[in-house]
C-alpha cells in the first residue's frame, strides 16, 4: 500500500479517538463543568450532528478544491475544533467545540476514500479504503482507552490537547505523503447532488442507516450490559471496549479483500452475520466466558459491513462519488443516534439490559432486506451485474472486472 494511505489512516486514528472518547469522559466533564451526566451526553450528540451536517455541506463547498488541499483544510478544521474543546471555559463553548470538530469528519472520510481508491489498481480499491479505516478501528483499541485514562488522571482537557497534537501530526503526514493527484474531470455541486439522488445510492445509504444502527443499539449500552448483566467490574469496561475495537480491526482486515472479490455477497453475508451475532450476544451476555467473545464477534461482523457499503455508494455514484461517499458517514451517524435511541427505549420499556441486542438484530434484518432489494433492482435494471463504476474520473472497468461492484 502507498505511504499516502498511512497518512490517511493516522488521520482516521485521530478522528476515531475524538469521536468515541467523550463516552468515557462524561462523568469527568459533568463534574468539572457542574452539569449532570445526561446533559453532558449532549456533547456526544453535538459531534454526531456536526458529522451529519458537515458531510454534505463541506463536500459540496469543496467540490472545486483539489483533493489533497481539501484533506488538509478538513484536518485543520478538525484540529481547531479539538483545540477549542480543550480550552472551552464552559459547557456551551465545549458544545460548540464538539460540533466544530465533528463537521469535517464525514467529508474527510468521503474525500479520503476517493483518494485512497485512486492511489491503487482497480482490483485493490476496497483494500485501500479498508486500510484507511483501520486507523478508525485501531483508535478503539489504543486511542480511546489511552485517551480516557489520560483524561481521568490529568483532566479531560488534556485528552483534547493530545488529540489536537494528533491532528497536527496528521496535517504533516498528509502534506508530506499524499501526492498531488492528476487533475480530474470537474464535478460541480449539481452533478454531485444528481449522483446522490441515484436510487442505488439512496438504497445504499438507507442500508447503512438500518444495518449499522444494530451495532450502535448495543455499543451505546455495552458498559452497562457488562456490569449489570455479566457482572464485570467498572474497571474491566475499558478492556471490554478494547476487545470491541479488536473485533472492528479484524472485520476491517477481512472486509477489503472480500469486497474486492464480491461486493454484494460480502454485504449480504455481513448483515446476516450481524443479525445472528446480535441474537447470540443477547444470550451470551450472562456468561463471563461467552460475553467477551461475543463482544469481539460483534465488533468484527459490525465493521465488516462498512467497506462494502462505502464502495457501493462510491461505485453507484459513478462520476461524482465524493458527496455520496461523505454522505455515507452521515448515514452511519444517523445509525449511531437511531440505534442508541431505540436501544434506550427498549431498556426504558422494561425489556431488560440485553434487549437492545434483539432490537439491533431486527434492524440488521431490515438493513439486509433493503440491501437484497437494491441488488434485485440493480440486476433487473441492467439485465446483468453492473460493471465497475467510475471513481473520481477513472474510466469504467472492462466487463470481466465487474465483480467488485455488483457482486
Amino acid at each position: 500500500m502507498p505511504l499516502a494511505i498511512l497518512a490517511l489512516a493516522v488521520s482516521a486514528f485521530g478522528i476515531g479517538t475524538t469521536e468515541f472518547v467523550m463516552m468515557g469522559l462524561l462523568p469527568n466533564v459533568a463534574g468539572d463543568l457542574g452539569t449532570s451526566v445526561p446533559t453532558a451526553g449532549y456533547l456526544v450528540s453535538a459531534y454526531a450532528l456536526g458529522v451529519v451536517l458537515g458531510a454534505p455541506l463541506l463536500t459540496a463547498l469543496g467540490s472545486r478544491v483539489p483533493r489533497k488541499r481539501m484533506l488538509l483544510l478538513l484536518m485543520a478544521l478538525f484540529t481547531v475544533g479539538n483545540l477549542a474543546s480543550a480550552v472551552a471555559p464552559g459547557y456551551d463553548t465545549l458544545l460548540a467545540g464538539r460540533f466544530l470538530a465533528g463537521l469535517p469528519h464525514g467529508a474527510f472520510f468521503g474525500v479520503g476514500a476517493v483518494v485512497a481508491a485512486r492511489l491503487v489498481a482497480e482490483e485493490r480499491r476496497a483494500r485501500a479504503v479498508a486500510a484507511m479505516f483501520l486507523g478508525l478501528t485501531i483508535a478503539n483499541i489504543v486511542g480511546v482507552p489511552a485517551a480516557t485514562a489520560l483524561g481521568q488522571h490529568l483532566g479531560w482537557r488534556a485528552t483534547f490537547l493530545v488529540v489536537s497534537v494528533i491532528g497536527l501530526l496528521s496535517l504533516a503526514a498528509l502534506a508530506l505523503l499524499v501526492p498531488r493527484l492528476p487533475p480530474e474531470e470537474h464535478t460541480g455541486v449539481g452533478q454531485e447532488l444528481r449522483a446522490l439522488r441515484e436510487p442505488q445510492v439512496l438504497l445504499g445509504l438507507l442500508t447503512a442507516v438500518f444495518g449499522f444502527a444494530g451495532v450502535f443499539a448495543v455499543y451505546s449500552y455495552l458498559a452497562s450490559m457488562m456490569t449489570e448483566v455479566t457482572g464485570f467490574s467498572d474497571s474491566s469496561v475499558t478492556v471490554l471496549l478494547a476487545l470491541f475495537g479488536i473485533g472492528m480491526t479484524l472485520g476491517a482486515l477481512a472486509a477489503g479483500p472480500l469486497t474486492d472479490r464480491a461486493l454484494r455477497p460480502t454485504l449480504y453475508g455481513s448483515l446476516a452475520a450481524l443479525a445472528v451475532a446480535l441474537v447470540g450476544f443477547h444470550y451470551a451476555a450472562g456468561s463471563k466466558v461467552a460475553a467477551p467473545i461475543a463482544v469481539v464477534v460483534l465488533g468484527a461482523v459490525g465493521f465488516l459491513t462498512t467497506t462494502p457499503l462505502q464502495m457501493l455508494v462510491m461505485n453507484k455514484a459513478r462520476h461524482a462519488p465524493t458527496l455520496a461517499s461523505a454522505s455515507n458517514h452521515s448515514a452511519f451517524n444517523l445509525a449511531n443516534a437511531g440505534g442508541a435511541w431505540l436501544g434506550g427505549a427498549a431498556i426504558s420499556a422494561g425489556w431488560g439490559w440485553t434487549s437492545p441486542a434483539l432490537v439491533g438484530a431486527l434492524l440488521a434484518v431490515v438493513g439486509l432486506g433493503i440491501a437484497v432489494t437494491a441488488g434485485v433492482l440493480d440486476r433487473r435494471a441492467s439485465g446483468d451485474p453492473a460493471p465497475s463504476a467510475i471513481v473520481a474520473g477513472a474510466t469504467a472497468a472492462p466487463r470481466d472486472q465487474r465483480r467488485a461492484t455488483a457482486g
